[in-house]
This record gives structure tokens, sequence and C-alpha cells, in this order.
């Protein structure tokens, strides 16, 4: 059966879960959200104790399972140090350099719940009093919050109910284009998320059989290496992480086809389910490219490392300029969700 994928609704959804700040470590707004969507879908599921989220749709064979994941945790930072000057410090959460986050606003989330605004910058911003404005390091040392509160001290700031410790996010910002490319920070994994959740959706009304009894499990700790790497059901024997495909020099994936990873840091994915996806790929015409990410780990690899015995494998639309401000085209989500969908209705590697 040719997967029906409804665009707009994808579009629709990934631009309200971007938009929900997730940073590692502070999702319980996003995965309430997602909780909701479940419980509109009538689809059965879990929150584990650190916070994820496990739908399952039963299949046919209720012995032999499948998990696929996405994760809707993203990068962001904490405060810190509170400056003399007013101004924050920051610790970041995730991999990512200080320079792909330079001159964009953040919220910085307080305990009671509230914000207050600002915008991350070099301290030498000003290049009218600052020499070395251009060629001082992006570094901790160097970059600061700019509140947008009048506040020019530690004790102003601490007034505000500002703390070290308080989470910092990062405005996404958010554009799909007329030519079908969508602009925004946290497509990782955000988009796939949006994907597996329009899939749940997508069955949930359909009632189509799966061969298999599928659990989505939503993590939240990805960025930080330890999302889905826990509470994976006993009968589980595949296990799909769905997270982005990463472009550059040297690399196969692109912003217009499904990318999928045969090798990351962690090492070579599962051979026979890897072969599958491809064959997958292939048999239903869906645009594909097979790569290698040398600097990627994804929670599939993270539930290995953690002694589950499953065969694991990595797919995902391509993401040009991950870690900093995303793009990919529709194409790329379309061919994704041609491949998931494909996928949860094969049969088990053997």
């Amino acid at each position: 059966m040719t997967y029906q994928w409804n665009q707009s609704e994808t579009i629709e959804l990934l631009k309200e879960l971007v938009e929900i700040p997730s940073p590692s470590g502070y999702t319980m707004d996003v995965m309430t959200k997602i909780s909701a969507l479940l419980t509109q879908w009538n689809v059965e599921y879990k929150t584990t104790h650190k916070g994820a989220v496990i739908a399952t749709i039963p299949g046919e064979n209720q012995k032999q399972h499948r998990l696929l994941t996405a994760h809707v945790d993203t990068l962001g930072a904490m405060v810190k140090e509170i400056k003399p000057s007013g101004r924050l410090k920051l610790s970041l959460v995730g991999g990512f350099k200080f320079n792909a986050i330079e001159g964009e606003n953040c919220l910085i989330h307080k305990a009671d719940g509230s914000t207050v605004s600002g915008t991350i910058l070099l301290h030498q911003t000003t290049v009218h009093v600052y020499k070395d404005a251009g060629t001082a390091e992006r570094s901790a040392d160097n970059m600061e919050v700019r509140l947008d509160v009048k506040a020019f001290s530690k004790d102003e700031v601490r007034g505000l109910g500002i703390e070290v410790g308080d989470f910092v996010s990062f405005q996404p910002r958010f554009e799909a284009t007329a030519s079908g490319y969508v602009k925004s920070r946290h497509l990782d994994d955000k988009a796939s998320t949006a994907l597996v959740l329009q899939l749940v959706k997508k069955l949930s009304e359909t009632k189509e059989q799966l061969p298999y009894t599928t659990h989505f499990y939503i993590s939240n700790n990805e960025e930080i290496g330890y999302g889905g790497n826990a509470s994976i059901p006993l009968e589980t024997q595949e296990y799909i992480a769905v997270d982005m495909g990463a472009i550059g020099d040297g690399q196969e994936s692109d912003e217009y086809t499904v990318s999928i990873c045969a090798k990351d840091s962690s090492g070579p994915y599962h051979y026979g389910l890897t072969r599958h996806l491809i064959a997958l790929a292939q048999t239903n015409s869906i645009d594909y490219k097979v790569d290698i990410y040398p600097y990627y780990g994804s929670d599939a690899s993270a539930a290995i490392s953690a002694g589950h015995d499953i065969k694991h494998a990595l797919f995902g639309p391509g993401i040009e300029a991950s870690h900093s401000y995303e793009r990919t085209h529709t194409d790329s989500l379309k061919a994704a969700a041609a491949l998931l969908h494909a996928y949860v209705l094969s049969p088990l590697v053997s």
C-alpha cells in the first residue's frame, strides 16, 4: 500500500513541536503535548521514569516486537554564572559550538515557570569598541546573554528570579518556504518525531494491521547520550533510530532523500537490518542515500552500548547544518515517511 503522506499536516505539527522549548533536561512541556496527541488518537502509551513516552500498536504477532525511536529533546544551555554586569555565562547542553548560537535570541526558564528573553552575544561584539570583535574566541568565557530587562548587577538579576542552573532555550525561527524547504533550529530530531507521530496517527485512523507489535519511543535525553537505552520491551528484536542524516563534504546524504546510516562513531549498524532498509527503499521506489556519519551517535547505538540484545539500524531525513540553523526539504521528509511506513509493514530480518 502506498503511504498517503499528509505534507501540510506534518509541517504544521513540526512547527508546533519546534516552537515548544525542550532542551535536554527540560522536556516536560513537549512530552505533555505528545501525550495529549496520543490520547486524542486513542493510542496506548506509557511514560518512563526518565520522562520518555512509548506508544504501542499491537500487531498480528505479539511475541516478536519491533521499536522505532525519535528524540524530541534539543540542544540548549543552562545559566552557569550571573556576571557582575548582570549578563549571564552559559554552560552548553548537547554537542555544539558557541559560534552556532551567536546572535540568537533565547529564553531563560525560571523556576516559577515564567521566562525572561535575551540574546546570546560575544562580549566583544561592538566593533567600534573592541579591536578583536572578529577574532576573539567564541567560548564560554567570551559569550554571554544580554537580558531584555533593566538589570545591571548580579543582585538585580537574582531579584528577577534568575539563578544558576536555569535552563536556556534558543529561538527556533521556523520557516517553511514556497519552494519546499523547511528552515529551523531543532529539526534534529523534531523532524523525525513529527514523521513518527504522523505515522502513529495514520495507523490509528486506518486500523492498518501491523505484522508485529510495534513500539514508538519518543526519547527525551538523546542529545546527552542516554535517551532510548532503557525501558525497551524484552520482546523487541529490531530497534530503529529515526534520526537526521548528516550533510557535508564527503557525505552522500542530501536534503532530498532519506538517509540510511551504515556506520557512525559507535561502529557499524546491523548489516542485515541495514540491507533490509535499502531493499525496502529500492522495492518501493523511495529515493535514498547510504552514508557514514563520523561524529554521530544515536539512541540505537546507546541501546546497544547499554547491553540490549537487538538488531539496530538508523535512517531519517537529511538535515543541512546540523546543530546550527538547520534546513531540510519536503522531498526528504516524504521519502523518510515512506520508508517508515514500508518498514513497519515488512517482515523481521532473520
